[in-house]
């Protein structure tokens, strides 16, 4: 027999699937589904949100690179994902944050939460998320001084964000009337992270992605419906002058429910796999979303939810697999 027939032999793990979409190809379409977020933070941060997410992606590169050089790795930076984590990072800054510090997350993201793990699809947490966190607790002055948009007439250089508005009416300091409208959060012209300001943006590129099939609707719609849900029901039992309607809405568009619903909830390695189990996943975002809103000491709760429910998704996976077995999901599957 010719010894070219074994030659041609692969053999690999299962599963054995048959695809044109690799690694990337899917993050080419995540990179795209951010353009409209990204051309938001320009429109509205001006020309520093390019040099910050240019710095991000760049940096986050560069540390896969050099970490797989120095391990004698592999080459793996061009399917892509440490790009797309370096550009998630950047949208989830402050269009005026120093460009050294952010350095310093992507170096978080891409070499202890990435590749220290064992690289693409061995981390137990979404690289940026972990970054974001990092750079919170370490620099928070930075991390919540917040630049007013171009849009803002006052001559002030920084302000805050409806979160952080919304923090100091919980507390009495100011009225329910200051509150930035719906309708501002939903077109972009109120100062928060470069990424989240846009509701209309994230939702854009949330669709492009669900149309290309490259993430579940599951997750976004679980994530972002439990928060309406949960605004809802408490601020129709608080009452006073809060309009429980108009506030789940608020709380769907301020801050970064849309983006990490969307881009950082949906991380393949991150989240579960079965359907069950992303909705229920997507649901523990939403609701451990709130309760830090809400009740703890930090106005944003999005990106803590998301690592906290990266650290229950084998526990999910594992519950829910054994379930789906027991029941005999895969035998009615097959009828």
């Amino acid at each position: 027999m010719d010894k070219n027939y074994y030659n041609n032999l692969t053999v690999s793990s299962s599963p054995h699937l048959v695809t044109t979409l690799d690694t990337q190809k899917t993050m080419l379409m995540v990179l795209i589904a951010l353009v409209p977020s990204f051309i938001m933070s320009i429109v509205v941060f001006g020309a520093r949100s390019i040099a910050l997410t240019a710095i991000c992606a760049i940096s986050a590169v560069f540390f896969e690179w050099a970490y797989n050089k120095l391990m004698k790795k592999p080459d793996t930076v061009k399917d892509l994902s440490a790009c797309v984590t370096g550009v998630i990072l950047a949208m989830n800054l402050p269009s005026s944050f120093p460009f050294w510090m952010a350095i310093i997350g992507t170096f978080v993201s891409i070499v202890i939460v990435k590749c220290m793990f064992g690289g693409l699809g061995r981390n137990i947490a979404n690289p940026a998320i972990v970054g974001r966190i990092v750079l919170l607790l370490s620099f928070t002055t930075q991390m919540t001084t917040w630049p007013v948009t171009r849009m803002d007439n006052t001559d002030a250089t920084t302000g805050a964000t409806a979160l952080g508005i919304l923090s100091e009416v919980a507390k009495g300091k100011q009225d329910v009337s200051t509150l930035p409208d719906n309708l501002s959060l939903f077109l972009g012209t109120c100062g928060g992270s470069m990424g989240e300001v846009s509701a209309i943006a994230i939702l854009i590129g949330g669709a492009f992605l669900i149309w290309k099939k490259i993430i579940s609707p599951i997750i976004p719609v679980s994530f972002i419906a439990t928060v309406f849900v949960f605004s809802l029901i408490y601020y129709a039992i608080v009452g006073g002058d809060y309009n429980a309607f108009n506030m789940a809405i608020f709380h769907v568009c301020a801050g970064g429910v849309m983006f990490g619903a969307f881009f950082c909830a949906t991380d393949y390695v991150t989240s579960p796999i079965m359907s069950k189990g992303k909705l229920i996943f997507g649901i523990g975002c939403g609701v451990v979303t709130m309760v830090i809103r809400i009740w703890c000491s930090y106005p944003e709760g999005v990106s803590f939810a998301i690592l906290f429910m990266n650290m229950l998704t084998p526990l999910i996976d594992s519950k829910v697999i054994r379930n789906y077995y027991c029941k005999g999901g895969a035998k009615k599957d097959e009828k």
